[in-house]
This record gives structure tokens, C-alpha cells and sequence, in this order.
């Protein structure tokens, strides 16, 4: 419940946001977020974490009905990605504008670390790289499923299918404001259909 609350004020005001606030929005009293959390940088942290879980898009996919069209389905799919890593970079975008940084405490310098940590140790609530690559992998799956259906119909199979899916939608939130707002339906037409009037006819 805090950090269902928390979230969109982190996505608002970054690390300015106070447990006050918060506790306003889960409507509780400001010691409750203490009773749970050891002091702000853990609600942060796990308002991050959460934002970055790709369980619950994962849900969202594999809860699209196979009995629509294909178009239909990658719509809906396309939709609930670009919701899921438009919260994620909400809440990073917002943190790191706000001068938030993991394992930076006021006056401490940028090459400072706690002791025993090196260079490449991870901060606390980072994901390590095989996580990140499990996860990417049961979204690519639950993708895959979405399409297998149209094998058939497919000229790539399907696990290629989802892989593009996957690297043309990040490719167009990663530049900016033009590509973001495509509608769903058009990316997933230029997927499925190319952008020839008449497909095959390029020359």
C-alpha cells in the first residue's frame, strides 16, 4: 500500500518527495512508513524496485485473449509494455533529476563508497545481470505465445517476431517524445505489414 501510494509522487517529484506526502496518499499516519521502512531511502528503493518489476506486465500479457486477431493482440501487448517502461523511466528520470543517487549520502563525493565495495559492486536494490536477462527472457516468452497461433501465416517464426516486437518498442521510447507517441496500432502495423503501400513492390 506505501509504495502503490509512494509511486507516482516519486514519479512527480523524485527524491524531493517527503514521507509526509506519502503518507498522505496511502492515507496513514507518517510513523506507519517507519514501522515498515527504515527511513526514506527504502521507501525510494522500493518504490524503484517496483517500478522496474516486470511481473506484473508479464501478467498483463499473458492475460490477452488468443482468440483475437494477431494485430489485436501485439496492440494490447504493445500498450501494456509502453505503460510498464513509461512508469519505470518515470520514477528513474525523476530520481536522477532530483540528484538521487544510490549510495550517495550529502557530502560524500561521487568516487566515495561504503567500505569493502569496489568499483563494480552492485548498489543495494540493483538487480544483477542475470536477473535482468531472466526476466527479459519470460517477457520475449510471453510474447512468443501471443503470436504462435499465426505461425503459420508468420514468414519469421515466432520467437523472432517477439524479439523485434521487442527492440523496435524500446527503440522508439528510447528517442524521445516523436517516436513515443506513435499509436500502438500503427507499430504494430509497420510490424506486421512493413511500410509499402503495397508489400513485396520495393524495388
Amino acid at each position: 500500500m506505501i509504495v502503490a501510494a509512494a509511486l507516482p509522487l516519486v514519479a512527480e517529484y523524485g527524491a524531493a518527495v517527503t514521507t509526509a506526502q506519502i503518507a498522505r496518499a496511502a492515507g496513514i499516519g507518517e510513523a506507519t512508513i517507519f514501522r515498515a521502512f527504515k527511513d526514506k531511502e527504502e521507501v525510494l528503493a522500493a518504490c524503484t524496485a517496483e517500478a522496474v518489476n516486470p511481473h506484473h506486465v508479464q501478467r498483463e500479457l499473458a492475460s490477452i485473449s488468443l482468440d483475437q486477431p494477431l494485430a489485436d493482440r501485439l496492440t494490447e501487448a504493445a500498450e501494456a509494455m509502453r505503460a510498464h517502461l513509461t512508469r519505470m523511466g518515470a520514477v528513474a528520470g525523476a530520481l536522477h533529476a532530483s540528484g538521487h543517487r544510490r549510495d550517495r549520502t550529502p557530502g560524500r563525493s561521487p568516487d566515495d563508497r561504503p567500505p569493502g565495495r569496489s568499483p563494480g559492486d552492485r548498489a543495494p536494490g540493483d538487480r544483477p545481470a542475470d536477473s535482468r536477462e531472466t526476466a527479459m527472457r519470460a517477457t520475449r516468452d510471453a510474447l512468443t505465445e501471443l503470436v504462435e497461433p499465426d505461425r503459420a501465416a508468420l514468414r519469421l517464426p515466432p520467437e523472432r517476431v517477439a524479439s523485434i516486437f521487442l527492440g523496435m518498442l524500446f527503440t522508439q521510447l528510447h528517442f524521445g517524445a516523436e517516436g513515443a507517441g506513435a499509436d500502438p496500432a500503427e507499430f504494430v502495423d509497420v510490424l506486421l505489414h512493413g511500410t509499402l503501400s503495397k508489400p513485396g513492390s520495393g524495388t
